[in-house]
């Protein structure tokens, strides 16, 4: 399974107004893939939309990317919108693909440039490691990059409550549980961010 992941940052006080417009021209105008999530940054890059989108084959992918390159107001937003940026990710094989429903709503993204070589190796301490921790949370995805700035690897976490989020974290570090061991060696940047679920987010 692949999956895009399009961050929209919107001019400072604007995403109230952009949001029901953004939900018009998401329904007005239906992709090739599949809508999983549209949530707001609420801790971190604020003023930031994040729309999740899943995808049978590269040739949907690129050519909802190339309709949106041309589109003249993308997302029916483009007088609020400041950036765009839209990457291509392949899930971790072992993890079933995203599934809408009711998992959050407080969603953690937590996004790590990796070394080099580092794709392989956090996929398998990943497999090896996560059975132990699904017992506390199981993740919502793992994936890493196949286009712009590479390796990347993005896990998305849902939790009940920000206080939930703390708990578990700790709860698992406490056990041993996670990180999969070895994973801080391939990391150079991490960047974590909480987004919570617009009204019409599929996932929320």
């Amino acid at each position: 399974m692949l999956y895009d992941l399009t961050y929209l940052t919107l001019r400072p006080a604007t995403t109230p107004k952009a949001l029901p417009r953004l939900a018009d021209w998401l329904a007005a105008n239906p992709a090739r893939g599949e809508l999983l999530a549209c949530w707001v940054a609420e801790i971190g890059v604020l003023n930031r939309i994040l729309l999740l989108r899943s995808y049978a084959d590269h040739a949907a992918l690129l050519g909802d990317h190339d309709a949106l390159a041309r589109d003249s107001n993308p997302y029916g937003i483009a007088d609020v919108l400041t950036q765009r940026s839209a990457d291509a990710y392949a899930g971790f094989p072992f993890l079933p693909p995203i599934a809408a429903g009711a998992h959050g709503p407080v969603y953690e993204v937590r996004s790590y440039v990796l070394r080099p070589d580092g794709v392989t190796p956090t996929i398998a301490g990943w497999e090896k490691t996560l059975p132990g921790r699904r017992p506390l949370s199981s993740p919502l995805i793992g994936m890493y990059s196949i286009t712009g700035a590479t390796p990347r690897f993005v896990h998305i976490w849902p939790y009940a409550s920000l206080d939930d989020r703390q708990r578990i974290r700790g709860e698992a570090v406490e056990k041993g549980l996670w990180p999969p061991p070895g994973g801080s060696e391939r990391l150079i940047e991490m960047q974590s961010e909480i987004y919570l679920p617009a009204a019409f987010s599929p996932t929320r």
